[in-house]
């Protein structure tokens, strides 16, 4: 009965197979079917049916990208060497190498400490990749994670050896979007902003609009699922009107292009939910207002027809400004080519029009996979697969040397996942880069020497700071010195000044050629100036050593020298208490000097608490309690003079932060050179942080302002990012926290 229920999907998959495939090809396919059958037999998803049922929904998939059949036979087997006792051998002896390299490059690390595991498969114990089906200790989350990271960044890797393995994963992924329904709600929101983050960017980087735009609408359906329904209400709302609208506007342009003698294919485009919603946030508008919620794709003949269409489209009606885009003249970083402009029509409202030829039309939704729907391969698909495939390859070059897999995973996000900018070098140069990225960044790009030399840049033609935002269209010009090196500074993420993994990569590698002496003794200094500044007194640097698994105080100061640590984790994780992570998620909690349950006083429960004004205590201070009389504990920090001072030994208390639902008043010290407009950039910084400020004292003495300042801050990370930024400002000499006395 379970095999009849499975044959259904499966005679799906022999229709789709490619007609091109030949009757070995076709017994190839079947041979793995009967595999992963045989194999998975018993086994059930989340929704009830057999588990056979994916391998063939994702086999479907892969076919309908016309790939090879060892592709679809590894969909076919993706999960076996994971899921059941079949191993690796097992595969290679049946059915090859090319299948077995495939099926590895899909399977999930399994030799690393795993805690539960359960894709959505029922309670049954079969192993899985997407979720864990049971409370997870919290001890153990961290190797969770690690598993997930370790897993996604050994598919990454094997891209770049065969790009197919991520056709099977993308195929993977959005089968198992389709059923997400079926899976426990709380897991939903988790997986579908995984695909958001990773899945889809990464099918768009390979051009795969097809499985791009589905994974994008199926992730947003369950992260935003109120956002999802109003907009797919508007667009039901409005498609009987929209369609009749986009007959009588197809008609009219086939009638102008042919009185034009342009020969045409006109078609209506599909607007995804997610698009629309991205557009509506880019640009501050309601959905009424977007250019392209109406829209025509034009499929021409050749090139040079793209062009006299669009001459003729515009001649005919007024374009929109800053609507118009070339990727035919320059195509986008995943070889996508198109005219993109927008007009207002006849009926004054906006009409976005896209024109391309066939083969780019192939390219743009099928991208990497449209390789293999070419009769035996043109000249010009071998050429398109080819620039691809060694995109794929300097994309992953650099990466094969990062050891640590959250740090690999975070650099494919942020330096190969986000939107991207194009940047022009002085002699005309195209430059493609992640948004948000900076003049350092570039040089980076450029060359790692530049990189290192950079001293300042000009963007077409004036001069800006190092931290400037770079965007479309700028021409950049790097300043370089003779010889020296980078910045420590660089370094710091408060600073914003370099914003990829791959220019932090290069960075850190040099600071590890320079001596080790030089390393201890600038680590040694950055730290102790930040605890200067943050007011801390004492610290055992052993223990802290020892958290961040190096054998000594000197090798962590040694890491901090070269980069590979930063100040500001180590902040972050000095002030990693309980009560600091219910701050965060509380929002932005109100201030108030005292609070009766921001400390947890040992052996005793209920006491009434308030924070001493002398000192200020705040989240990561080591702190003391003093009996008052009638006014219970009274916290302080440990190296408060009065706590240091006092006679009264048998009154002190052993306390500890427990949970805090407050904001800190902290004194700070700020000293510059007096300008117009200082206490304004001051308080614009502040405010940009969600400080707010109690106090503030300004003395004035021969141009030198001195700044007193009581802000109520959340936690020592939110004080050093504070500090670091205010000694960013200009005129501003130094910041730091005041020491109680």
């Amino acid at each position: 009965m379970k095999s009849a229920i499975a044959t259904i999907p499966l005679e799906k998959l022999l229709e789709q197979l490619p007609e091109n495939y030949t009757v070995a090809d076709r017994e190839l396919v079947m041979r793995a079917y009967r595999v992963a059958e045989e194999a998975h037999r018993g086994q059930k998803r989340h929704s009830g049916e057999p588990y056979i049922n994916h391998c063939i929904a994702v086999a479907s998939i892969l076919a309908d990208l016309k790939v090879p059949p060892e592709v679809v036979a590894a969909g076919l087997l993706h999960d076996t060497v994971e899921d059941t006792p079949i191993a690796l051998a097992d595969i290679r002896r049946e059915f090859g190498d090319a299948v077995k390299i495939l099926v590895d490059g899909v399977t999930k690390l399994t030799h690393l400490p795993r805690v539960s595991r359960g894709d959505q498969h029922a309670e049954n114990g079969i192993n899985g990749s997407e979720i864990e089906d049971e409370p997870v200790e919290p001890a153990l989350l961290g190797r969770k994670e690690d598993i997930v990271s370790e897993t996604l960044r050994k598919t990454f890797l094997a891209m770049g050896e065969d790009v197919r393995v991520v056709l099977i994963k993308l195929a993977d992924r959005l089968h198992n979007m389709r059923t997400l329904g079926h899976m426990p709600e709380q897991k939903r929101k988790r997986i579908a902003q995984e695909t958001l983050d990773i899945f889809a960017p990464l099918a768009n980087r390979l051009g795969i609009w097809q499985i791009k735009w589905e994974l994008e609408d199926l992730g947003f359906r369950y992260v935003n699922p109120e956002k999802y329904k109003e907009i797919a209400e508007l667009l039901t709302e409005k498609r009987p009107d929209r369609e009749a609208q986009l007959e009588t506007i197809k008609e009219s342009l086939v009638k102008l292009l042919e009185k034009n003698n342009i020969k045409v294919e006109i078609s209506g485009r599909p607007k995804h939910i997610y698009s629309i919603y991205k557009k509506m946030q880019k640009k501050g508008k309601p959905f009424n207002m977007l250019h392209d919620v109406r829209a025509v794709r034009l499929i021409m003949p050749d090139v040079p027809s793209c062009y006299a269409a669009l001459g003729v489209i515009h001649t005919t009606w007024r374009p929109i400004p800053g609507e118009f885009d070339d990727y035919i003249a320059a195509p986008k970083d995943n070889l996508y080519q198109s005219l993109h402009t927008a007009v207002m029509y006849d009926d004054k409202r906006p009409l976005e029009v896209q024109i391309r030829t066939q083969e780019m039309h192939l390219n743009a939704e099928y991208g990497i996979a449209a390789h293999w729907r070419y009769k035996e391969g043109t000249k010009g698909s071998n050429k398109n697969y080819e620039q691809q495939i060694n995109s794929l390859r300097s994309m992953m070059e650099w990466r094969s040397d990062v050891n640590d897999a959250a740090e690999f995973v975070e650099s494919m996000r942020t330096d190969v996942f986000q939107d991207r900018v194009y940047i022009f070098t002085p002699r005309g140069d195209i430059i493609d880069l992640p948004a948000g990225c900076t003049p350092i960044d570039f040089a980076y790009h450029v060359h790692t020497d530049i990189g290192h030399r950079c001293r300042g840049a000009r963007i077409n033609g004036k001069l800006v700071p190092l931290y400037h935002e770079l965007k479309t269209g700028d021409q950049v010009e790097i300043l370089t010195a003779k010889r020296g090196g980078p910045s420590r500074d660089w370094l710091n993420a408060d600073l914003g000044l370099v914003r990829t993994s791959r220019a932090r990569s290069k960075i850190n590698i040099w600071f590890k050629k320079q001596e080790d002496e030089q390393n201890l003794a600038q680590g040694r200094t950055t730290f102790e100036r930040e605890l200067q500044r943050l007011g801390i007194n004492e610290i055992n640097f052993e223990k802290m050593a020892r958290d961040f698994n190096y054998k000594n105080p000197d090798e962590m100061f040694i890491a901090l020298g070269c980069g590979d640590l930063s100040i500001s984790r180590i902040i972050r994780q000095f002030s990693q208490t309980e009560e600091v992570k219910d701050i965060l998620a509380a929002g932005s909690p109100t201030t108030q000097a005292a609070t009766t349950d921001a400390i947890e006083v040992v052996g005793l429960k209920g006491m009434l608490s308030n924070m001493a004004r002398c000192c200020h205590p705040m989240p990561g201070d080591q702190i003391v309690g003093f009996i008052t009389r009638g006014r219970g504990a009274s916290i302080h920090r440990q190296d408060c003079p009065n706590i240091l001072r006092t006679k009264d030994r048998e009154r002190l208390l052993q306390v500890d932060w427990g949970h805090v639902e407050r904001t800190y008043p902290v004194s700070i010290n700020i000293k510059a050179y007096d300008r117009q407009g200082l206490m304004g950039d001051i308080s614009t910084l502040l405010s940009d942080e969600n400080v707010n400020i109690a106090n503030v004292t300004v003395n004035v003495n021969r141009s030198i302002a001195d700044l007193h300042l009581i802000i109520e801050v959340k936690d020592l990370t939110q004080l050093s990012r504070i500090l670091t930024r205010i000694e960013s400002l200009p005129n501003v000499m130094e910041a730091h926290r005041m020491n109680p006395g």
